[in-house]
């Protein structure tokens, strides 16, 4: 599913854009001032290689997609040639591929890509087989369902159906958490709303910033108020590379440092919902880890 993220006009009802804004202002003025960041040499080993070779989400705007011509796009794109720049002199030293929730972690575990920044989640299933940098920003899951539908709550769904891409931290927290749901796990963010639209399903479990973007484009659907796990999104990088962990790491303090999220939120998020993105980007996690 390619979206074209300038015409997304993004709508967050109740409780949680009122909470995301709310949170945001009161937490702007407490942001403590960040000392200026120094990158590390790069790698020898990534430096001989000229090129920064990127695993992107392609279908996850305002993160990672491609736009009507194609194009590489999003707030984690830019993210990824601001690396390139910093690392080669030139942000189109650079290398992008499309990766999903299932195949990313075993494509950059097999050397086709160097860094993953793709909506990626740090877990500590998956921190068991890559290593993650220093987080940018956190995230929360949401569900999906039909403006008709009888569900306000995730716990309402216990004994239905819920569709998810595989791969996906969402099927995992079913499976952990509500084992009266069955999941129905396809191959990615497309072919899921499909399902849940061909009735399959009685829901579509993903991250809260994609299916807002859904919801706004199809009227007949809603999320629903009631937002679960929350996790940090991070860069992947293989076991063993600490010095490109740690190069990657200090890049994104640097991002944060230099204040580049706000340019690229501002280029990529529409102005109504962009509180919520700068909540998740600059402010504490709302559980408190």
């Amino acid at each position: 599913m390619r979206v074209r993220c300038a015409r997304v006009r993004h709508v967050f009802t109740g409780r949680l854009m009122a909470a995301a804004i709310s949170f945001a202002a009161s937490m702007a003025a407490s942001i403590p001032a960040v000392a200026a960041v120094t990158l590390p040499a790069v790698p020898e080993a990534i430096k001989a290689k000229g090129v920064l070779n990127v695993g992107v989400r392609c279908d996850q705007p305002p993160y990672g997609y491609q736009d009507e011509k194609g194009a590489y796009a999003g707030v984690e794109t830019d993210m990824a040639r601001q690396i390139a720049k910093w690392a080669f002199g030139d942000e189109s030293k650079i290398s992008m591929t499309c990766v999903t929730a299932e195949n990313r972690i075993p494509q950059l575990t097999a050397g086709r890509v160097d860094l993953l920044i793709a909506t990626l989640g740090a877990t500590p299933e998956r921190a068991r087989v890559i290593d993650f940098t220093k987080a940018y920003r956190w995230g929360a899951s949401g569900v999906l369902v039909k403006a008709d539908s009888p569900y306000k709550k995730v716990a309402d769904l216990d004994g239905q159906t819920v569709v998810t891409p595989k791969g996906s931290v969402q099927a995992k927290w079913f499976e952990d958490n509500m084992p009266k749901v069955t999941t129905l796990r396809l191959n990615g963010t497309a072919d899921s709303l499909q399902a849940f639209k061909q009735g399959r399903a009685a829901a579509y479990a993903h991250d809260g910033a994609t299916l807002v973007v859904v919801a706004d484009q199809d009227k007949s659907l809603r999320v629903l108020d009631d937002v679960f796990l929350v996790s940090d999104a991070a860069i992947g990088v293989r076991k063993n590379e600490e010095a490109w962990r740690d190069y990657l790491s200090a890049s994104v303090a640097k991002m944060h440092d230099e204040k580049l999220f706000r340019g690229w939120l501002a280029k990529w998020v529409p102005e109504g919902i962009r509180p919520y993105y700068v909540n998740a980007f600059e402010s504490p996690r709302p559980d408190g880890k």
